[in-house]
C-alpha cells in the first residue's frame, strides 16, 4: 500500500499549521516544529505572496496530508463528491471524516491518523453496524456510518500504545460527534460532523476550484 512518508514536522511547516501528524500530549507542537518558518535552508528568507493557483494547491495539499490520502484516492473522493446532491466541498469533507482510520483517530485509539491506520491494517479494530454481527475491518478507507460502534479487538486491548493514546485523548476531550467508553475501549460514531466542527484552516472551496479548472 502506497503511503506518504514525508517528515511530519516538515509537512506541517510547509503548510504553516498543525496537521495532527505528531503525537498529542503535554508538549505543544510549536515546541517540536517551528510552524512559522517554512522548511529548508532558505525557508526563513522566502518572501512574496502566493498566486491564486498556489493557494488552491496548498489547500489541497493540506487536506491530503491531514487525512493521509494520496492523489489518486483523493481525486476519487472529489469525483464522488462532485456527483453528489450535497455541496461538493461539504461532501468531500464528509467522505474524509467518515474514513475508518480517521474515526479511530477521533476516538483516541491512535495518537495520530497514521497510527490509527496501522491499527486498522493490523486487524485491531472491530466495527458493528445496527444489529449486524461485529466484524474485524482492516481497510482504512472503509466508510463509517452514523450509529456504527467502533471498538478495539479483545486481544489488542492490552497494547500500551492504545492505552496511552486513550489516556491523552480523554484528558484533551473527545469531539462531540463521537461517544467513547475509555474503560471498554469502545465508541459510537453518533453523527457526521458539521462544517463548523472542523478546523477553520481547511478551505474546501479552494480545493473544488482547483479541480474545477
Amino acid at each position: 500500500m502506497a503511503r506518504d512518508l514525508s517528515a511530519a514536522c516538515k509537512a506541517s511547516r510547509r503548510i504553516g499549521t498543525d496537521l495532527g501528524l505528531k503525537r498529542r500530549g503535554s508538549r505543544d507542537l510549536d515546541t517540536k516544529c517551528k510552524l512559522a518558518t517554512p522548511p529548508g535552508h532558505h525557508g526563513p528568507k522566502k518572501k512574496g505572496r502566493p498566486t491564486d493557483y498556489g493557494l488552491m494547491l496548498r489547500a489541497k495539499q493540506m487536506l491530503k496530508l491531514m487525512y493521509g490520502v494520496l492523489e489518486k484516492q483523493f481525486r476519487r473522493y472529489y469525483q464522488e463528491a462532485a456527483t453528489s446532491k450535497v455541496a461538493t466541498g461539504t461532501k468531500l469533507l464528509e467522505l474524509l471524516e467518515t474514513r475508518l482510520d480517521n474515526v479511530v483517530y477521533r476516538m483516541g485509539f491512535g495518537c495520530t491518523r497514521a497510527e490509527a491506520r496501522q491499527l486498522v491494517r493490523h486487524k485491531a479494530i472491530v466495527v458493528k453496524h445496527d444489529e449486524l454481527e461485529a466484524k474485524v475491518v482492516n481497510i482504512p478507507s472503509y466508510l463509517v456510518r452514523p450509529g456504527d460502534v467502533i471498538e478495539v479487538r479483545e486481544r489488542c486491548k492490552e497494547q500500551l500504545r492504545i492505552k496511552d493514546s486513550l489516556k491523552v485523548a480523554d484528558s484533551l476531550g473527545f469531539p462531540d460527534w463521537v461517544e467513547v467508553d475509555v474503560a471498554k475501549m469502545s465508541g459510537i460514531f453518533k453523527k457526521i460532523p458539521d462544517r463548523s466542527d472542523l478546523p477553520a484552516e481547511i478551505n474546501e472551496k479552494l480545493v473544488v476550484e482547483l479541480y474545477s479548472k
